[in-house]
This record gives C-alpha cells, structure tokens and sequence, in this order.
C-alpha cells in the first residue's frame, strides 16, 4: 500500500484530494495540520473518517471517506512532521496551505525577510511549510512527489524554487525532488452546525467533521511524478503535459469572479454566493469579468469558455452549499494579484480595456474601506497595514500600491464612486 503525506488538513483537501485517492484505492494519507488541532481532535474520535456529503440538482449524497489514517499537529510534534516527510514509504506529499502559506514576496519567490522565514532558517523545528519541506526532503535519500494544490499560477514552479531557496540558505542538501503544476476544483464551504445535523438525520452518524462539496470536481496534474502514485485518472483526474491554460482559465474565470462576488455581494447586503448570484448587479459584473478574462486565455481553452462561464453561474447559483462570501473574501490582498490584476495587465498589452475587472479591484477597495471603518479585523496577512492605507491621505491609492496594481487607477476609481453612489 502507497503513502501520501498531505500538509495542510481543510476541507477542500478532504473533498478533494482526499476523494479523489480514495476513489483510486490502495493509498493512504498522513494529514498534517500546520496550525490548528480542531480537526484532528473532531476526527480522532472517528478514526479519522468522516462524512462527504455532495450536493446537487438531483439532490445530496453521503459517502465515508477512509482515506486518512494518521493526523499530525505541526505546532505539537515538528519532529514526527519531519519523520513523515522522510519515510521511504511516502512518495507523494500535496500541498494546500492558501497563498499565504508560502511566504512568497511580490515576484513570486520566497521572501527571505518574512520573519517566520527567518524564524525557520534559524531553527531545526521548523513553522512553515518551506521549512518543513526542505529540513524533511534534507533527510530522505529517494525521490519524492510534491505537489501544490493551490491556487496559484505556477504552483509547482514556485513551491519548488521556495524549497530550494530557503535550502540553500539553510546549507542543506535535497533529496531529488520532483514538483509538478496542478489545478484543482471544487467548491467546498465551511463546516456548520446545520451540515451536522443533515448528516444525522440522514445516515445516523454523528460526525464531527463532515464535509460539505458539489458534485462537479476536476484535477488537472502535470506528469512529471519522481516515483510511484496513486491512479487519481482512474477518478477522473487528468495527467497532462502542461497544466498552465487550465490554470490560467481556472484562476481568472473562477477565482476572479468569485473574489468579485465576495466583495461585491458583501457590499449589497448579502452571506453566501447563491445569494449574491441572484443578484441582478452582482451577476452582470461576474459574467462581464467572465467575458474580459475570456479574451485573455491561450487558444486551447479560449475556444469554449462560454460554456466553462455557464457552467460556473450554474455552480455559483447553487443553494445548497451555502457557501459564505466571508470565507471566499479573505486574503484578498495577495488573491487579486493572481486572479484579477493579470486580467487588467493582459488587456492593457492588447490596448483593452477591463472596466469588470477594474470593478472587482474597486469593490475589494470599497470592502475593505468600509470594514476598516467600521473597526472590523480584516482576515488578511496584511490586515495591519491594510487598515494603515485606509486612513491614508489617498487611502485609494495606498491600497492599490499594496496589491500591486500598475495599471491606470482611473477605471478603479470610477467604479468606486458608483458603489458609494
């Protein structure tokens, strides 16, 4: 039997991936929570199962997933992380820790002055996931998979180049390590109570870690695996030469107006995406976001991005995930510069102009002017310095430089003053 070792235990991990090895058979996962212990402590008394329920048109499913056998809390045993990642018996580690998780500075490397970085290039019992990475891959003697599954372009690339990096810093030698590009989706809203007691009136169980998803789910992997792995196709992943044009359609079709509707939609009074959707604004700006990230994507995928467009207004109006614009809104600051800002910057290349991508930028600003006022903690790595450029001279122009937008502030600025209207 196969191993993998996930860092990063979440719900989407466990509506994703999770799923997905379990599908396959024969595997098993180490799950590593790189902060919290409510998971594990929710799972433990399950024996690390729980509940998928998959929610569409035709109604709700309820599968057990047994893929994980073994939850690590890195905060209270950094060594037995350490110990997984050298296993000879894994030979895949995934990855999904958020943008944030990989203390990367605005060109896409590690930043070398996050203190936790520094933190971690000092010490043998490591915090963040670069860290564990290249102290664990130092200590292992045969290739190794490790894969990002988040959303970030060039995901692969860039874990890989961090790991090397902070390694050489470090003085450590890596095991040969391969780290391909992956796109992954699939909708997965927080845990409630609510999700809890659907799953006991339905099956029984009292599960303390359900999970809620949609029935859609995809996976995009670029073949170029180190060693052995699960059959993730024979589920309906899709191993692929190059995953670049579906991470790029993914990140600004999807993720760009899903950042638009969280923003806008909190704005316009509303909780969760279906909401916001049934908006009449709020759905003409996503579709219009649509259409300009569309014109922007590599011919492979341009072709039939209308149908990729309405099959996502179909997800997004989906009432029964619930999924809350507070949880799609958070770190919005690093978030648009990989979902939105490259709309505007391509465009501009092409002499066009991106008057709903501009207005995605502008309903972040007015979101976090407003939460800012109100005397509301942003759930942003930069929330600090969020709240600083809101009280600037030119708060506008403080919060563009912070994500940084180079394009003309002036379609930004105009869609402002129509949301203040």
């Amino acid at each position: 039997m196969g191993r993998i070792l996930h860092i990063g235990l979440g719900n989407f991990h466990r509506a994703h991936q999770a799923w997905y090895t379990a599908q396959a058979g024969g595997w098993k996962i180490t799950a590593v929570s790189l902060r919290s212990r409510a998971l594990r402590d929710a799972m433990a008394g399950q024996g690390n199962g729980y509940t998928l329920v998959t929610r569409g048109a035709e109604g709700a499913r309820y599968d057990w997933i047994e893929a994980i056998d073994r939850v690590l809390v890195a905060p209270d045993a950094p060594e037995a992380v350490l110990a997984a990642l050298a296993d000879p018996a894994v030979s895949v580690v995934t990855v999904t820790v958020t943008e944030k998780g990989y203390h990367l500075d605005a060109g896409g490397a590690l930043d070398l002055t996050d203190p936790l970085v520094l933190a971690d290039l000092a010490s043998e019992a490591p915090q963040t996931l670069v860290g564990f990475l290249a102290r664990g891959l130092a200590r292992r003697s045969d290739p190794v998979t490790v894969m990002s599954c988040d959303n970030l372009p060039g995901n692969g690339r860039k874990l890989g180049a961090a790991v090397r990096r902070f390694a050489q810093g470090a003085g450590l030698t890596l095991c040969g390590a391969s780290f391909p590009d992956s796109m992954v989706d699939r909708i997965t809203p927080a845990t409630t109570e609510a999700l809890k007691a659907d799953v006991l009136a339905a099956t029984g169980r009292a599960d303390a870690a359900p999970v809620a998803t949609e029935t859609f789910t995809d996976w995009v992997i670029e073949d170029r695996f180190a060693g052995p792995r699960p059959a993730w196709e024979t589920a309906g992943a899709r191993i692929v030469e190059d995953v670049a044009p579906y991470e790029m359609r993914k990140l600004r079709m999807l993720n760009g107006p899903h950042s638009l509707i969280a923003y806008l939609g909190q704005l316009r009074g509303h909780a969760h995406v279906h909401a916001a959707i049934a908006d009449p604004v709020v759905a003409a700006a996503a579709r219009g976001l649509m259409r300009e990230a569309a014109e922007t994507l590599p011919d492979g995928v341009r072709a039939d991005a209308g149908d990729y467009a309405e099959a996502l207004m179909a997800r997004f109006a989906n009432p029964a995930l619930a999924h809350a614009l507070a949880q799609i809104a958070m770190d919005g600051s690093i978030k648009l510069g990989v979902r939105i800002l490259p709309v505007i910057a391509d465009r501009a290349v092409r002499g066009q102009a991106s008057p709903f991508a501009a207005f995605g930028v502008a309903a972040w600003v007015a979101f976090v002017l407003r939460e800012t006022a109100a005397g509301r903690a942003l759930n942003d790595p930069q929330a600090a310095a969020l709240a600083q450029d809101a009280g600037a001279s030119d708060p506008v122009a403080a919060l563009l430089a912070r994500i940084g937008y180079a394009g003309d502030p002036g379609p930004v600025r105009s869609r402002l003053a129509e949301l203040r209207a």
